[in-house]
């Protein structure tokens, strides 16, 4: 299970530069550019931030085969990518600095596109979410009515945050939380017969009216909860447990650009919500991890993703996907604190094959999460020889998590599982049916912690060992 980030992506362009003088032909200041600095923004920016953190996350979106969408797959690096063909585009926003001060920013592409289809892999990815976020940038994407009416029905079992564009549908109904800004929810609002503030109302008077405006919005919307972003005076959140609003405070910082503070409170929200926190804890942690990302220089200190060999969009190589084990320790916890049941099993799975596919997919009906124990190059070559491993162990583990059957991969050093099944503690433990009628070696040390031991059926016609020696005759 993944943190999947659904919605529309742009290329972000900062040019940033020194104005010490005046344009001869009109009274504008000349701008010596020194740095250009490329990002995905949107959908992207949001996967951007959750990857950088180390979280396993997935972006489904669309985008234009064009050179703007050759640059966003290369600054999409290292995040596993499920895209469609947006049909259009891409759109492109460019800001020019003079030292921290913005001069002016340009648009091209961001015009309302059609609403874009979306394929059956960005669907399996959706439906294989353990929290969504998705970032509607109104260019159409969140419109569109079969991955709404996933995103609907998905609502009910996952947390999803929704955060809003006035150019954009209304949320699915039952999401977790909304999160527009105070000048988004303002306008949402109106359309339904709420009138703005009054003039220059004081700090309690906003708070007030804001939480006004999250009320409309939840009954309007159908959502579980809205929490309102009013920027350095924080937020505040309204549920639907007929509970007053609540102001969630933020602490104060030095910025002169605020770009990125609501894609990062979005990303924030949903690893609370992952890791099984109330909303409203949830919600003070991430207005703080927001605040403090515009305090560490905003969009403009994250790092510069690895630079890979272009691909056209549409035709994506798949991001690498690195094993983490913190990833699979935390999709742990936070099945356990659903009260949901945690899977694993172990091996080589060199040479992945269709007998392996099967088991897999048989151990993964059995739970809520499937989480497998992988030999690492080294391990494998002492269980099996020294022309061994076939696959190194990072190609395994990616050929492992590409499948949907699979939410998390731990590789270990030890000729057995027993340190790795130690850490991860599963509640049942899952071999091939190759051991049935044997008590599994690991059988002892899973029943100390309460788990189990079971089999699934074996397919003796297809082994990694005869589709080797099948190629060697080749070779």
């Amino acid at each position: 299970m993944r943190i999947v980030v659904v919605g529309d992506v742009m290329l972000d362009v900062d040019l940033a530069g020194e104005a010490t003088r005046l344009s001869p032909d009109a009274p504008v200041p000349v701008v010596d550019i020194a740095a250009e600095k490329r990002r995905a923004g949107g959908a992207g920016l949001v996967a951007r931030m959750l990857a950088e953190e180390g979280w396993p996350v997935t972006l489904v979106t669309v985008l234009g085969d064009d050179d703007a969408g050759r640059h966003l797959v290369d600054q999409l690096a290292g995040i596993r990518l499920v895209s469609g063909p947006s049909g259009v585009p891409s759109p492109v926003k460019t800001r020019v600095r003079a030292g921290t001060h913005p001069v002016v920013r340009f648009d091209q592409g961001c015009a309302r596109p059609p609403v874009p289809e979306v394929t059956p892999a960005m669907l399996s990815a959706v439906e294989h979410a353990a929290v969504v976020v998705v970032a509607d940038y109104g260019r159409g994407l969140a419109a569109n009515p079969h991955l709404r009416g996933l995103l609907a029905r998905l609502a009910g079992e996952v947390p999803v945050i929704w955060d809003p564009h006035p150019a954009g549908p209304d949320p699915v109904p039952g999401v977790a939380v909304v999160t527009p800004n105070l000048a988004e929810a303002t306008r949402a609002a109106a359309a339904s017969g709420t009138p703005a503030a009054g003039t220059a109302p004081g700090p309690a008077e906003a708070a007030i009216h804001a939480g006004h405006l999250a009320g409309v919005l939840r009954e309007r919307w159908g959502s579980r909860a809205v929490l309102v972003t009013r920027g350095g005076d924080g937020a505040v959140l309204v549920r639907d447990d007929g509970h007053a609003p609540r102001q969630v405070p933020a602490p104060r910082v030095e910025t002169g650009d605020p770009c990125g503070a609501g894609d990062r409170l979005a990303a924030g929200l949903a690893v609370h919500l992952l890791a099984g926190r109330d909303l409203l804890e949830a919600a003070r942690l991430a207005v703080h991890e927001a605040a403090d990302f515009l305090a560490a220089g905003g969009v403009s200190a994250l790092s510069q993703p690895p630079v890979r060999g272009a691909a056209a969009p549409g035709h994506l190589e798949p991001a690498l996907l690195e094993p983490n084990p913190g990833d699979a320790l935390l999709l742990a916890r936070a099945v356990r604190n659903r009260g949901g049941t945690v899977v694993a099993t172990g091996g080589c799975f060199d040479l992945l094959h269709a007998g392996h596919v099967r088991a897999l997919a048989a151990a993964r009906a059995m739970g809520d999460c499937l989480v497998v124990c992988l030999n690492s190059d080294a391990s494998v070559r002492r269980l099996k020889g020294p022309e061994r491993p076939i696959i190194g162990e990072h190609d395994r583990a990616e050929l492992l998590l590409a499948l949907s059957c699979v939410d998390a991969v731990m590789v270990f050093d030890e000729d057995t599982p027993e340190a790795v099944l130690d850490r991860l503690r599963p509640d049942l433990w899952v071999k091939g049916g190759d051991y049935q009628g044997a008590r599994l070696p690991e059988a002892d040390l899973v029943e100390r912690w309460g788990g189990r031991c079971l089999t699934v059926p074996y397919h003796p016609a297809r082994s990694t060992t005869g589709l080797a020696t099948a190629l060697a005759k080749v070779g």
